[in-house]
């Protein structure tokens, strides 16, 4: 445990981001004992000018024009900073040369911000957490100077054309610069382990609440005239990351099971061929609060994750959460899947092994099964998590 330390969290989501975020439950966590800073990314030109209209766009422009202030108390001894610099829009660039120097000038007016708010707040000897974000906070390390930098992956972002332009070089660097590196995966920590020895796979937190403190019974009035068994998928439905061939087989194969997937569709989802399919039902997103429900009139849970670059090392929430509910899960098999959930989970590689592992899952589900289910995700709190990341953290403090 550390206690009574000042860390400030830079990275990619910034605080008002409405979807789930690693680094706000990581942030929060580290607040329970220590002050924390937790820094919006900053608001770049091109996003100015395309999104202008956006409220929260139009929150940071104002911020930088000095119409408001940006560092705002969310609760005791934890504060949320919009920087007042905006830094330029240069991922476009060609040249590595001219990249990393704009890059640098980027840094240095991200750093100025953060460190007015530092001396504002009266931070001082500052543990650095920087969530993925390889350009932004690229100098942060030599700019801020904190007594231990921690570079935190929980995405393998080269996989992504953005990323992989000036990452493939800017990552590795970074990661070597770190004082510390920790991940939510242990491929993860195999991959930053290639370029600091001082990383540390630290597991991934859920808010389970909601999933182990269901009690409902009642099926969701969109789900009542779907007839048992019900094979279910709980999240966005994104061809880059799910394998829709795997699931036109099972639906193809199994004419008597009916597949059901809650979640926003991209295109690739939209124009498929599990559209024309009798057993197959959209359901489209659904509030947090409901999807308890949802996967509780699932009789089996999927994750039938492509196997890419982007999701080979990914820690996959949804697999706790539907443990969470004791549901069967049947999943894509990949090293991180096999080291962390074998025993608790079915996991296969294409879509006659999906069909076979459903099979034998709605055979031998039982009650003992269940709760085995529930205990083992309830292992996956932000508490033992970020209790890992402090591990992490003090084989480097001085």
């Amino acid at each position: 445990m550390i206690k009574g330390r000042d860390i400030v969290v830079v990275g990619q989501q910034p605080w008002d981001v409405e979807i789930g975020s690693n680094c706000k439950n990581i942030a929060l966590e580290f607040s329970k004992h220590n002050r924390v800073l937790y820094v919006n990314s900053p608001l770049d030109r091109i996003t100015a000018w395309k999104n202008k209209h956006d409220q929260r766009v139009i929150k940071r422009a104002n911020i930088v024009a000095g119409k408001e202030a940006g560092l705002i108390e969310l609760a005791p001894g934890f504060w949320n900073l919009y920087p007042n610099k905006m830094i330029e829009s240069i991922n476009w660039i060609g040249s590595q040369w001219v990249f990393e120097m704009l890059n640098k000038l980027n840094n240095k007016r991200f750093a100025e911000s953060i460190q007015n708010a530092i001396q504002q707040l009266g931070f001082k000897d500052i543990i650095l957490f920087n969530d993925n974000d390889m350009f932004r906070c690229f100098h942060l390390k030599q700019l801020l100077k904190p007594t231990v930098s921690v570079y935190y992956s929980r995405d393998f972002m080269l996989a992504v054309d953005y990323w992989k332009k000036h990452g493939v070089k800017l990552e590795p660097e970074l990661i070597a610069q770190s004082d510390v590196c920790v991940a939510n995966s242990t491929y993860l920590a195999d991959y930053c382990k290639k370029y600091n020895p001082q990383s540390y796979y630290v597991g991934q937190g859920c808010e389970l609440e909601i999933f182990t403190g269901f009690s409902g019974k009642e099926k969701p009035i969109d789900m009542q005239t779907i007839a048992s068994p019900i094979i279910g998928y709980v999240g966005a439905l994104l061809g880059l990351r799910l394998d829709i061939d795997i699931l036109v087989y099972i639906a193809k194969t199994k004419p008597e099971w009916n597949i059901v997937l809650v979640g926003p569709e991209d295109d690739t989802f939209k124009l498929s061929e599990l559209h024309l399919l009798p057993n197959v039902y959209f359901l489209g997103s659904k509030a947090p609060d409901q999807l308890p429900q949802y996967i509780n009139a699932f009789d089996i849970c999927l994750n039938p994750q492509i196997l890419s670059e982007v999701t080979v090392g990914n820690y996959p929430r949804k697999i706790d959460e539907y443990l969470a509910m004791g549901k069967p899960v049947v999943a894509t098999s990949t090293p991180f899947m096999e080291a962390i959930f074998s025993a608790h989970t079915y996991l296969g590689k294409n879509g006659k092994d999906y069909v076979t592992l459903i099979s034998k899952a709605l055979e031998e589900n039982n009650d003992e099964k269940q709760a085995a289910r529930v205990a083992f995700a309830s292992g996956h709190t932000w508490e033992n998590s970020v209790g890992e990341i402090y591990k992490a953290i003090e084989t480097v403090m001085v």
